[in-house]
């Protein structure tokens, strides 16, 4: 493990050198650690910085997403990193190992901040008059980077299980000897870390009133006391799934997981609703480009890209469009998986469905908001003409990159990008990482595992299952149908799956919860295609199913093989 250059690791703006004492300030510029302590600014510049190292994926395996190594989408161009994860070329010598060292060099910046940048005073500016607002600030920082911290290793664990783990700085000699520590230790690690900080985090940094500093705008964008219980909510549900989880269901064990879980979410939700959060009514508003305002009633964090860019739309708008690619194309098993508005059940359920038949009409309205489908006008809202994704059509196959799927991907893709002026358009983009819509679904999941059925309830826990995974389908321009009651646990399990897909498609979360459920051979194992014909005025359709590679290993990552040899005491995932 490269613990040595992930103590002190070049991030963005500071950069540590072999001397523990000496760092850069920018790229450039040599300051010693007395330096950066001499002002609240600077101070704030190390936080600022380790903020940067949060996951996002706007396109991080050269244009393709992590979707595109499920069945949420099929990435238009073959060659591209994404299929290592299906073709049979992942292996610890080729581990897609980025997330490794990007978060352990953000714990290595966050325990030396927690060491070396605590407890100052800053006495030479006491005069000043903001001086009691930088402060309350400034001794907030310490409980943001002990969350940071803590949600950098929750994304190690849900990738890698067992992990090294420090919540210091490590001397030389401690470098390559860490062995891994148990997934389920690190898990309750994060959860008593964030019991210990919920209360002492600043709540809400929009509510500070006197506190924000003069000629400064309240603060956006950072951890509060939402955020730490979301992310203590997110990992007991993990901490609770079977992949971490060897007890045997019913067992005493397995309930003592799912109520931890349960109780968690269900904090976080309160929290959020006595704070006046709610579902917003637009689905799309979630990633608008002006997310971080107009959906501020259900995003709790985000990671908002530092500048205006256009490449995620280069990537994703239709081929044949000018300096467009196609991108991740979302798959026909997603778009199956849409409901339709009346009876709320799938167009496979249906007695009469025909498997290459689409089936647009009367869908769940988030399929249209996400997905962009033959003959749809105004996509981009820019483009006058129709889309043509049939075959030979002026957006398809077999144009280089053109849908083998028959869809296109509209969710992330900010629709006013405008890629055909002379100097393209760019917009802002902000990444989900929370927000009330999935915790909704969270708590569901736990309380539908802890009691046993989606319709029972208790003094503790008075809303069942079965209202809180209704809450997504009933926003108010979704409008989607209440789950049924009655189901069995196996029809309700199935559709709860199918929600989820649905309200969290291409928000990073299919990859990790398929194998969190362990049910990788069920899901990961092929997607379909529909392929469309012309004919005259009318079209036909002929679903392809197309096979890829699963083996149970796939559930973790590999350890990566440059890591091992530095350290002979990590052992490496099983099957690898």
């Amino acid at each position: 493990m490269k613990l040595n250059n992930l103590i002190y690791g070049v991030l963005t703006i500071f950069a540590f050198s072999s001397c523990a004492d000496q760092m850069e300030y920018s790229e450039y510029n040599p300051y010693d650690a007395g330096y950066v302590k001499r002002t609240f600014y600077d101070v704030g510049g190390w936080v600022s910085n380790i903020y940067q190292s949060l996951d996002s994926d706007f396109g991080n395996y050269s244009g393709a997403i992590l979707g595109s190594a499920t069945d949420e989408s099929q990435y238009s161009y073959t060659g591209n990193a994404i299929e290592t994860f299906y073709n049979g070329a992942w292996s610890p010598v080729n581990a897609q190992s980025s997330m490794w060292t990007s978060c352990y060099k953000a714990i290595a910046n966050c325990n030396n901040y927690l060491e070396e940048f605590t407890g100052l005073t800053f006495s030479e500016y006491e005069q000043i008059s903001d001086y009691e607002a930088e402060m309350y600030r400034y001794n907030n920082y310490q409980y943001e980077v002990r969350f940071l911290r803590a949600y950098f290793y929750f994304n190690l664990v849900r990738q890698y299980g067992d992990v090294p783990f420090t919540d210091h700085v490590l001397s030389t000699t401690e470098v390559n000897t860490l062995t891994r520590k148990p997934a389920q230790e690190v898990f309750d690690w994060i959860i008593k870390e964030c019991d210990e900080i919920k209360d002492l985090i600043i709540p809400d940094y929009n509510n500070l009133g006197a506190l924000v500093p003069s000629g400064e705008s309240a603060e956006t964008g950072r951890a509060n006391k939402r955020t730490v219980l979301a992310l203590k909510a997110h990992t007991a549900l993990y901490a609770a799934s079977p992949l971490f989880n060897s007890h045997q269901e019913g067992s005493q064990g397995y309930k003592e997981l799912w109520y931890r879980a349960a109780k968690a979410n269900k904090e976080l939700i309160e929290t959020c609703e006595d704070a006046g959060m709610r579902l917003i009514d637009d689905y799309e508003n979630l990633w608008d480009a002006k997310s971080y305002s107009i959906a501020i009633d259900e995003l709790i964090f985000g990671c908002r890209a530092i500048r205006a860019t256009n490449s995620f739309e280069k990537y994703n708008f239709p081929v044949g469009l000018e300096n467009c690619r196609g991108g991740n194309c979302p798959t026909q098993t997603l778009v199956d998986a849409y409901e339709l508005k009346d009876g709320g059940e799938r167009p496979d359920k249906k007695a009469d469905y025909d498997k290459n038949k689409p089936y647009y009409e009367g869908r769940d309205p988030r399929f249209e908001k996400t997905i962009a489908k033959n003959g749809d006008t105004k996509w981009p809202n820019w483009n006058e003409t129709a889309l043509e994704t049939y075959q030979g059509g002026a957006n398809a196959e077999p144009l280089s990159g053109g849908t083998p799927t028959g869809y296109y991907l509209k969710k992330y893709c900010q629709t006013s990008i405008n890629t055909t002026t002379a100097k393209p358009t760019t917009d802002n983009h902000t990444w989900i990482i929370y927000r009330l819509g999935e915790f909704y679904l969270n708590y569901a999941e736990a309380l539908f595992k802890y009691l046993g059925t989606a319709y029972a309830t208790n003094n503790e826990f008075p809303i069942p299952a079965n209202e809180m995974v209704s809450k997504t389908r009933r926003r108010t321009k979704v409008n989607m149908p209440k789950f049924p009651a009655g189901l069995d646990n196996k029809l309700w399990w199935e559709k709860y799956q199918n929600e989820r897909m649905v309200e969290l498609a291409f928000e990073g979360h299919r990859f990790w919860d398929v194998r969190r459920w362990k049910e990788g051979d069920k899901h990961f194992s092929s997607i379909d295609e529909m392929k469309i014909y012309k004919s005259g005025d009318s079209y036909s359709y002929r679903r392809v199913t197309v096979n890829r590679q699963w083996d149970d290993k796939m559930y973790f990552f590999p350890i990566p093989q440059s890591e091992k040899a530095k350290n002979p005491n990590l052992t490496q995932n099983p099957g690898w």
